[in-house]
Parts: C-alpha cells; sequence; structure tokens
C-alpha cells in the first residue's frame, strides 16, 4: 500500500508538472521536439488538460483501498502510458518530430510508468 501511495504521488507530481508545462507554456516542450507550429500549440493545450486531470485523479485516489474502482483507475493510467508511447517514436520516424533528445525522455517515462501502474494494477487485493 506504501509504494503505491508514493508511486501514484510522483505519478502525479510528474503528470502535474508536464501538464502544467503543455498547458501554459507549450512552445517549449514543442521547441524540445523540434517542433514549431501554432496547431500542434493548441493540441499541446489539449495534452495538457489531460494530464493535470490524470494527475489530480491520481492524487485523490493514492490513499484508497484495494477495490475494483481503484484497480480501473491503475488500469485506466497505465493504458495512457502504453498509448503516449508509441506515437512521438512514430512521429520521429516519419519525420514529424525532428529532435530524438525530445522523445527519449518521454519515453522512457512512459515505460517507467506504464509497468508501474500495471504492477500497481495487478498487485491489488480484490475479486475483480
Amino acid at each position: 500500500m506504501r509504494s503505491r501511495k508514493l508511486f501514484l504521488t510522483l505519478a502525479a507530481l510528474i503528470a502535474l508538472a508536464v501538464g502544467s508545462v503543455a498547458l501554459f507554456a507549450p512552445a517549449l516542450l514543442l521547441a524540445s521536439k523540434g517542433v514549431a507550429s501554432a496547431t500542434a500549440e493548441v493540441w499541446m493545450r489539449e495534452v495538457g488538460v489531460l494530464l493535470i486531470a490524470a494527475g489530480v485523479v491520481s492524487l485523490l485516489v493514492r490513499g484508497e483501498p484495494d477495490s475494483p474502482a481503484l484497480r480501473a483507475v491503475l488500469l485506466g493510467n497505465g493504458l495512457i502510458q502504453i498509448g503516449l508511447f508509441p506515437i512521438e517514436i512514430a512521429a520521429y520516424q516519419a519525420g514529424t518530430i525532428t529532435a530524438l533528445s525530445g522523445i527519449v525522455p518521454n519515453s522512457l517515462l512512459h515505460l517507467v510508468l506504464g509497468a508501474g501502474f500495471a504492477y500497481h494494477a495487478f498487485a491489488l487485493r480484490t475479486a475483480a
């Protein structure tokens, strides 16, 4: 339970930090990827709002006891990470993202967080 609470706290803080930068300074994140586009800034802001929401949910459920609802939250967050993982890699391969240094940290973070969410989801002691 304590390691799950710590993991969810760290995941929430990461989501809140990255989400805030994406929402309030999207050009900064895009520049790190070698992308400059007003259109991409709109989508970056939308992703920022979603990350902030995911971070708030993680903070709010971090102390909850094992339950099917908590497993659903953990699995949903894990799916977010696994779903995001290949997107920037494919964009780099297609030449849309030009800076490899802008995707390596994100890709590693998605793998670590995805594994953490999956681990904690399947470690729950619940019938569902």
